[in-house]
């Protein structure tokens, strides 16, 4: 799976609806999304806790509303309704919902089953955020951020249930990928930009791959 990391963030502002859509327009399978709270309790795209990077204004996002949000960035930061209804947009796209912050959890995802989206949406995050996600949805699937060599305890994956391992995409070796299959589960990799780096992990026998180039691995896998 090629997926594109916070949409086509080299070309068009991050977890913006721009964004989403030039990833898909570029053959994105997936678009992952960092997904936070509002002071009221709404889930909208940021990945940072403030808006200082993105849009200018040293606000943390859990001191605005989503009215005021609106209002300082024209609309620019959207919902996680309007998101996915943007990915889902294209038929065979799929929404992967990251967690910056864990407390967003069981909010995001009881938002993600009203929108009529739940059975192509996946999560990806550390062990706290899915875990959280897990006890908020049984069938969920899963992606497992991991960023050390040192395995998943059994008990951490008897607990969350992934499907996919979720590497950092310089940790992986063709041995580790393998492992990972005869566990039974798939290996992804994030945030691979070169060529070089993307060849060599596709070498590996990696199932997906999140990066910011989604138009460079995409020409990659056409080959």
């Amino acid at each position: 799976m090629a997926v594109a990391h916070r949409g086509d963030p080299y070309a068009v502002r991050e977890n913006t609806l721009p964004s989403l859509r030039s990833a898909l327009r570029r053959g994105a399978d997936a678009v992952e999304i960092d997904v936070r709270l509002t002071r009221d309790g709404v889930p909208v795209l940021l990945h940072d806790a403030t808006l200082e990077r993105l849009w200018g204004y040293e606000l943390p996002l859990a001191e605005v509303t989503s009215r005021e949000l609106r209002e300082v960035t024209a609309n620019g930061v959207p919902t996680l309704q309007e998101a996915l209804t943007a990915i889902c947009e294209s038929p065979a796209a799929r929404p992967l919902i990251d967690f910056p912050d864990p407390a967003a959890v069981r909010a995001t995802v009881a938002a993600v089953q009203d929108s009529g989206f739940a059975h192509r949406t996946y999560y990806c995050g550390g062990a706290a955020a899915m875990l959280a996600v897990r006890a908020a949805s049984a069938d969920a699937e899963i992606a497992l951020t991991w960023t050390t060599l040192a395995p998943p305890a059994p008990t951490l994956l008897a607990a969350i249930r992934p499907r996919w391992l979720n590497y950092r995409f310089g940790l992986l070796t063709k041995d580790l990928v393998d492992h990972i299959h005869t566990t039974g589960h798939l290996a992804a990799a994030w945030t691979p930009d070169t060529r070089f780096t993307m060849k060599r992990l596709l070498r590996q026998g990696v199932d997906s791959l999140t990066t910011n180039r989604v138009d460079c691995l995409r020409g990659l896998l056409a080959q």
